[in-house]
């Protein structure tokens, strides 16, 4: 069954098995669904029912296959030979299949950087900064740190001609550090990042240690903004904020967590097992299995439906009346357990942090998306704030005494700014 909509299935061909236990995962706990024996290894006849399905279900030409964990090189480069092989039977004349693996790039090697870039595999990998706030959280299951040998993972992908994204999850013991992070990233030459924000339930209803704050989300990505926004731009691209000028843009959002409704996004277990989403991985949003129900019929399922658009129809109130609403959307639906002002149930734990982040972003947005439509780089934004600095500052350093202040409060500069402003 094909549909008409493109849609994205995360295939965990080890399950939540991976080599690390970082501190804030919220994926090993799903361990506990299967039963104590279980191997958490995908089988030749379940790869195959799920590539020939989403195959089948895709609208084409290009098909998008994402590898995701737990770790996927868990599974051994010998499972991406049967995946290649097999994609290649079931594709149709003049499609092309396109393969993403997530990775934390401790388990690469010549062989496995090879085969990937033999088959012009895309890779993400897992990177929290520099080695002491990486590895405060991602260590491996006799506690010893992972940073070297995830350098060592991207070293041997640039070497075979792959230049991988980044993604740094911002938690509690890297988000005060935006400034070392960020420009760790700058001095590795990453050229795409992406920050995700670590929100996991504590048993009391409130947030794991690990988890960020609101507050401080906010004050790392609006630094690293700032940072970029004058002088980085073109140089690397963050999703965080890239994605935010397409919305401004007037086009829709790539990511699930900024889009008005989800749903698009099926998360695949080892077993064949159909979940709603990567982060529902439960027994409740269990939709069907890959063998015997077909992927198109499950991602248009009503169930399924109505699970991605209850982002839109539970959206607080108070959101909906939201200046940045239209960027935010109400977040991820997992992170919505804290309580509006109003009383009203089902804000996002994150909203403070986003509405100040959003609000932040917006001029600078607006200008570079007019820039856009001048058909001019956006970049150009870069050397504006830096000719209007030079300005402001020649504006402070020529005001005399008497004159009225340059910060416009109506009084004389000597009676105002002069003694608290820094020349």
């Amino acid at each position: 069954m094909s549909v008409a909509e493109p849609f994205v299935v995360m295939a965990k061909p080890v399950g939540p098995v991976c080599n690390l236990d970082c501190g804030y995962c919220y994926y090993l706990g799903k361990a506990a669904l299967f039963p104590l024996d279980e191997r958490f290894r995908m089988s030749r006849d379940v790869l195959e029912a799920y590539v020939a399905s989403f195959i089948a279900a895709s609208p084409g030409p290009v098909v998008h296959f994402v590898w995701h964990g737990g770790e996927p090189t868990l599974a051994g480069v010998g499972f991406y030979r049967q995946v290649v092989e097999l994609q290649r039977r079931h594709l149709p004349t003049g499609w092309t299949c396109l393969n993403n693996l997530q990775t934390n790039g401790t388990l690469l090697d010549e062989a496995w950087c090879a085969f990937l870039a033999e088959h012009h595999f895309a890779v993400g990998i897992s990177i929290d900064g520099p080695a002491r706030l990486h590895d405060a959280c991602r260590t491996d299951r006799r506690r010893r740190p992972s940073h070297d040998r995830v350098m060592r993972g991207l070293r041997l992908l640039r070497a075979h001609g792959i230049e991988p994204d980044v993604l740094c999850t911002l938690n509690a013991r890297n988000v005060a550090h935006a400034m070392e992070v960020y420009r760790f990233f700058l001095d590795q030459e990453v050229r795409w990042a992406q920050f995700l924000p670590v929100v996991e339930r504590a048993p009391d209803g409130g947030v794991s240690e690990c988890s960020v704050t609101p507050e401080a989300m906010a004050e790392f990505l609006c630094a690293v903004f700032d940072e970029w926004v004058r002088y980085d731009v073109g140089r690397i691209g963050v999703q965080n904020f890239l994605e935010c000028l397409l919305v401004v843009t007037g086009k829709p959002a790539n990511l699930c967590v900024m889009a008005e409704t989800c749903g698009r996004a099926l998360a695949l277990e080892h077993d064949g097992s159909v979940y709603a989403c990567d982060h529902f991985v439960d027994p409740a949003y269990r939709v069907g299995m890959v063998a015997s129900d077909g992927l198109g019929a499950l991602i248009e399922a009503p169930a399924q439906i109505d699970f991605g658009q209850a982002k839109r129809d539970g959206l607080a109130a108070c959101c909906r009346e939201c200046p940045v609403g239209f960027l935010c959307n109400g977040g991820c639906p997992k992170d919505r357990f804290a309580t509006a002002p109003d009383g009203e149930a089902g804000l996002n734990y994150l909203c403070p942090g986003y509405r100040r982040f959003y609000s932040h972003l917006l001029p600078y947005l607006e200008r570079m998306a007019a820039l856009a439509r001048q058909r001019r780089p956006i970049a150009v934004i870069s050397e504006e704030l830096e000719a209007a600095e030079r300005e402001e500052r020649r504006r402070w350093h020529t005001t005399g005494r008497n004159n009225p202040c340059p910060c416009g409060s109506g009084a004389k500069y000597k009676h105002c700014c002069l003694t608290s402003r820094r020349r």
